[in-house]
């Protein structure tokens, strides 16, 4: 689940993870009225240093929380990532996350529940 800090954190996640050390794209005049999942924004939030770091270690992360929750029992496991205002970064990031764990077998449905707020 992406979300914006500002409207206040999901009520049911198990992890919450904080995107907002990368460049934001609100201050980017032309990127400013797009969402993470157009073209542009996902071409600017993905072409930080710091977000591939960043996806690399999620991906290490999920790579040993993931089957430890499956040995426990765990049937799903809701994970929020989190921006400034849940429009760009956390976006772009949310389905980067659902790419990587995708390819590890999973199938991660994906919610942007702020997108849309203006």
């Amino acid at each position: 689940v992406s979300f914006g800090d500002k409207p206040g954190l999901p009520l049911d996640v198990d992890l919450v993870l904080d995107c907002r050390f990368l460049p934001n794209p609100h201050w980017v005049e032309d990127l400013r009225p797009q969402t993470g999942n157009d073209p542009a924004v996902r071409d600017y939030v993905l072409g930080q240093p710091d977000t591939k770091r960043f996806l690399a270690e999620l991906e290490r992360l999920f790579a040993l929380l993931l089957p430890a929750y499956e040995r426990e029992g765990k049937a799903y496991l809701t994970i929020g990532i989190g921006c400034t205002g849940g429009r760009h970064r956390s976006v772009t990031i949310t389905n980067e996350l659902a790419r990587i764990l995708e390819r590890r077998g999973f199938r991660p449905q994906v919610q942007h529940r702020d997108v849309g707020r203006g």
